[in-house]
């Protein structure tokens, strides 16, 4: 992560780049100032990574290597991927809601209420968007960091509705990580052809 372009966005909406990380053995450190009270998204910022192949199967596109073999006849692209990691803290009172605003660009899961509200047992809202658009049909998956300890690390997979939205719900608390891929045709970029990845990081309480 090294590479990866972090930054914060605080309660009156403004983003604000980030120090480059400090790298231990497992870890990329970085430090993030919180002025006033609010919610915050803290991002690794969408980072660019490296070039592979994919190929096509109906609506479906597969990355070349992930344990099947292209059929006879399938056509191949290059594909770059990249990655989004987003969480969101608060201090004191969660307050204005600039944070929260969808970013309108690449893929993302935007929270449909307060992030910092999330209680387990109780349904948490997402959409998924693909340049600010829902985007239907797409899995998302829910871990859970406890499965660490007793095995069940994943939750539930579900699919986003034709509106892009997910509803999901913590089973216990403790932190979660949601997960969603989205490869597409990407004109005009520097690259044909996109493989998004973005997890949201929070904690139910």
């Amino acid at each position: 992560m090294k590479d990866a372009p972090f930054e914060i966005t605080g309660p009156d909406g403004k983003t604000v780049k980030l120090a480059a990380p400090t790298l231990t053995t497992d870890q990329a450190i970085v430090e993030a100032a919180l002025p006033a009270d609010g919610v915050y998204r803290l991002s690794s910022g969408q980072r660019i990574g490296r070039l592979s192949k994919m190929y096509r199967i109906g609506e479906a596109w597969t990355i070349v290597g992930e344990g099947k073999t292209p059929p006879p006849g399938a056509t191949s692209v290059d594909v770059r991927s990249t990655t989004l990691a987003d969480a969101y803290v608060v201090r004191g009172k969660p307050g204005a809601s600039g944070a929260l605003a969808a970013r309108g660009k690449a893929l993302e899961i935007h929270p449909l209420g307060d992030p910092s509200s999330y209680a387990p047992g109780s349904a948490a809202a997402f959409e998924i968007l693909y340049e600010g658009k829902p985007l239907a049909g797409e899995p998302v998956t829910l871990f859970r960091e406890a499965g660490f300890y007793d095995g069940r690390k994943q939750v539930a997979t579900v699919n986003s509705d034709k509106a892009g939205k997910v509803t999901l719900t913590p089973s216990d608390a403790g932190r979660y990580l949601m997960l969603v891929r989205h490869r597409a045709a990407t004109p005009g970029a520097a690259d044909a052809y996109s493989s998004f990845t973005v997890t949201l990081a929070f904690e139910a309480i």
